[in-house]
């Protein structure tokens, strides 16, 4: 196939020429969404040579790879990352350039892919640019979800959740691939039959669902000569080719069908929600599997070597039914044992576990699963009764240790225990997470497994959240240390050189106030608010959750308040502070919505109050996505990091800020600590109760909220004003928050953590004063960020877990 981005001027021809034969119309006539997706389409042209080439090398080369299972894929708009990965960016432009055309405003046509919600989603993203990048053969298993997580839309401070028609308008870079559609069965009977003195179990469903693929392809970085090109399968729900189920009716059994893929985390306080919640993952495990399966026996005619050549890949507990749907192909439609089966599974799957929250290790009802999942039930069952006898070896005379570590126990299947139990390997996600796994929350686990437990700790793709992302910090960066660190980020240690450069530090000064400046000209154009690029951005983005103490950090907004009014030596010696968050809440979540409300009444007190709105501004930006984030990330000088200690297992959006030149205010928590680690107390803003201290609390007691309400003016009057029409005329708007850190115990210590975090604000406050020392601060950060790469997590993963060669060819 020609090359259509060799130069600019057959570039440009071949575009207008595409424009005309897709609509039928004279290129001056066309939209500009007519010409995004017409670029759009001649760039995954230019992709599929190198798409079919790498997937001919892996089946020619026998290479093992790796299937990455995850309910979430956060891509973020693929045209960007495209032509940058595929070093054709300067081409476009060029020709664009000539056709009077802004290449920017083609590439924000492009709707950001409803694939995810929050971090969990966008690190699989960063996982896939990583192992396509590192030209190693890896594909992404997910849902091909109709509508997103939701628009998010503010309203009387309120939000409101509106359908996310991501896909309204085409997806230019997914292939439907039919024939490789698979029937998923649900529900129905299990017939046992003696073939040659052995039981086979053959099931009878009640319905089957069509799981149709779409492929999206991942496209390294070219770099180096790389042209790996790997692929996201999608999966879409469609009615089933085979006979209707007859116990209900047509349409009802086709608006069951479109509900499976419809939208991501579907509300499960219904049992009707559970069971949907569970037919989502199913059915994009067992698609997935059997496309493994599929692809494998092509290349090798028997499965007896599945776990040599393949990883599947389990992202947080959503995936764990990998387990026992591998053993029902390996038993039911292969012939082998159930040791040979259970050996090959369980050196074929591979668990990260995401959370030490109970709520989120996910736990099923049987009599939900059962009848749902009969033949996967059973073998579920199978595994536990295996399992607990190993555990009343191991455990004679505890039948309470047996019960509390069974996969089945208390009428529940427990997916992290299958996802443990059937694994080779389980990471957590940060080292300060994967010690609270092995020494707390696993530790039993732990001490039967202790060599399938490891650390490794997540990364971001510097692609998309430096050089993309921040085109000013890039320039200074290419001209004083060379372009080597964007193939290889511990580079950037070489910045560091340069902190007593006064000319870098005015550099670095003017890509902060440019970054800030197109912030707060969208939140200005969007919102109405004006922030002050000269006032310190203190930024909190990440999803609503109440162990992310975004209360934490209205209740000190609040406090700050209440101070610059009354308090003029205070007021004189304060910088000005602009806080700015971005976070959607569970559409469930009845606190998180709360805190939002309590955001948004905050900013419109402190926002129109003219004695302090030169001091202080508040804002909560409107649908909070990557692509928004991309604009956020460079802007912050303060990155909001102030989750509960020991409950946040990484984060990433600590990284993407510190890569950016943020300073950290954060709490002991996640990655967090490896970040201290690296730039010490001198260069981040550490506050607050350490993880084996809030352990200690909740082991031992001995925190009484009340007490710091009675003790602390501040607190006291931060919490009254929560409920004494100060911030609403409707006294119990809020009440159910402050019942939440009095009456209910306080249970993420935010009256706790409180007087540390009021101090590391104003040590931030008096630092900023001092440009000189914030810049040097700055690009230490900057420098010592070069770890925090996704490509260095999964060199790891692949080094340590996969055990995967790169590709040549």
């Amino acid at each position: 196939m020609t090359n259509v981005f060799v130069d600019k001027n057959v570039f440009k021809e071949a575009f207008q020429t595409r424009v005309e034969q897709i609509y039928g119309i004279k290129f001056e006539e066309s939209t500009p969404h007519q010409r995004y997706f017409t670029l759009g389409t001649l760039v995954r042209e230019y992709i599929s040579s190198n798409w079919i080439e790498t997937n001919q090398a892996i089946v020619e080369g026998k290479h093992k790879q790796v299937y990455y299972f995850s309910m979430e894929f956060l891509m973020g708009r693929l045209l960007t990352n495209n032509i940058m990965n595929l070093g054709i960016r300067s081409t476009i432009e060029a020709a664009m350039n000539d056709l009077n055309i802004d290449l920017n405003e083609l590439e924000k046509i492009e709707a950001d892919a409803g694939l995810g919600n929050g971090g969990l989603g966008r690190l699989a993203a960063c996982f896939m640019d990583s192992i396509a990048s590192l030209a190693l053969p890896g594909h992404g298993n997910g849902m091909r979800y109709r509508y997103g997580f939701f628009e998010q839309k503010i309203i009387d401070g309120y939000q409101v959740e509106v359908p996310d028609k991501w896909l309204q308008r085409g997806y230019v870079w997914e292939v439907r691939k039919s024939n490789e559609s698979v029937e998923i069965p649900f529900y129905g009977e299990i017939k046992v039959d003696k073939v040659d003195g052995r039981d086979v179990y053959t099931h009878l469903p009640a319905e089957y669902v069509r799981a149709v693929p779409y492929d999206v392809p991942v496209v390294g970085d070219i770099t180096s000569g790389n042209k790996t090109v790997n692929t996201l399968r999608l999966w879409s729900s469609e009615p089933t080719e085979k006979d209707y189920p007859d116990h209900i009716s047509a349409v009802d059994y086709e608006k069951g069908v479109r509900n499976i893929s419809e939208f991501l985390y579907p509300d499960d306080s219904t049992r009707e929600g559970k069971v949907l919640r569970l037919k989502q993952q199913y059915f994009f495990v067992a698609a997935g599997v059997r496309w493994a399966v599929r692809q494998h026996k092509e290349t090798y005619q028997t499965l007896d070597n599945f776990h040599e050549k393949n990883v599947l890949h389990i992202n947080d507990t959503h995936p764990a039914l990998i387990v026992p749907e591998l053993m029902r192909i390996l038993i039911d439609e292969e012939g082998y044992d159930w040791d040979q089966a259970w050996f090959i599974t369980q050196h074929s799957c591979a668990y990260t576990n995401h959370t030490i929250l109970a709520e989120a290790l996910e736990k099923w009802p049987v009599d939900l699963f059962k009848p749902l999942l009969p033949r996967i039930y059973m073998i579920t069952e199978e595994i536990n009764r295996r399992y607990c006898l190993d555990l009343l070896n191991r455990y004679p005379n505890q039948p309470e240790k047996v019960a509390q570590l069974a996969i089945i126990g208390h009428d529940q299947v427990r997916m992290a225990h299958l996802a443990i139990v059937g694994s080779f390997s389980i990471n957590g996600v940060a080292q300060l997470h994967t010690d609270i796994l092995t020494h707390i929350e696993m530790k039993d686990f732990y001490h039967m497994y202790p060599d399938r437990f490891n650390n490794k700790t997540n990364g971001i793709t510097h692609r998309r959240w430096l050089l993309h992302c921040n085109p000013e910090l890039t320039k200074i960066l290419d001209e004083q240390i060379g372009t080597q660190y964007h193939t290889n980020t511990f580079e950037l240690a070489k910045f560091e050189e340069k902190i007593n450069d006064k000319n870098v530090k005015d550099e670095i000064k003017k890509m902060k106030y440019a970054r800030k400046k197109a912030l707060s000209d969208r939140i200005y154009k969007e919102q109405g608010v004006l922030l002050d690029p000269n006032s310190i951005f203190d930024i909190q983005v990440k999803r609503l959750h109440a162990y992310k103490r975004q209360l934490l950090n209205a209740m000190h907004i609040m406090y700050l308040y209440n101070r610059l009014k009354e308090d003029e030596v205070f007021r004189a010696n304060f910088h000005p502070q602009s806080f700015i968050f971005g976070a959607k809440a569970a559409s469930g979540y009845y606190f998180a919505k709360k805190v939002i409300k309590l955001i948004n009444s905050i900013a419109e007190k402190v926002n129109n109050d003219s004695d302090t709105n030169q001091l202080l501004k508040v804002v909560f930006v409107e649908n909070y996505n990557v692509t928004y984030a991309e604009l956020i990330m460079p802007a912050a000088d303060l990155s909001e990091q102030i989750s509960t200690a020991s409950k946040e297992a990484s984060g990433t959006g600590n990284m993407k800020f510190m890569l950016n030149g943020a300073m950290t205010i954060g709490t002991m928590d996640g990655a967090n600590v490896e970040i201290h680690e690296l730039v010490g107390d001198d260069n981040s803003f550490i506050f607050g109760l350490s993880a084996d201290e809030v352990n200690d609390y909740y082991q031992n007691g001995g925190y009484n909220p009340w007490d710091l309400y009675h003790s602390d003016a501040r607190i006291h009057r931060v919490l009254d004003q929560l409920v004494n029409g100060f911030l609403t005329p409707d006294t119990e708007e809020f009440r159910d928050i402050f019942n939440a850190v009095t009456h209910h115990g306080d249970e993420y210590f935010v009256l706790k953590d409180f007087d540390a975090y009021v101090r590391a604000q104003e040590r931030a406050n008096q630092t900023y004063k001092n440009q000189d020392k914030w810049l040097e601060m700055s690009m230490i950060n900057i420098a010592r960020s070069g770890k925090f790469s996704s490509d260095r997590t999964i060199q790891e993963y692949s080094d340590q877990i996969w055990h995967l060669d790169p590709l040549t060819f």
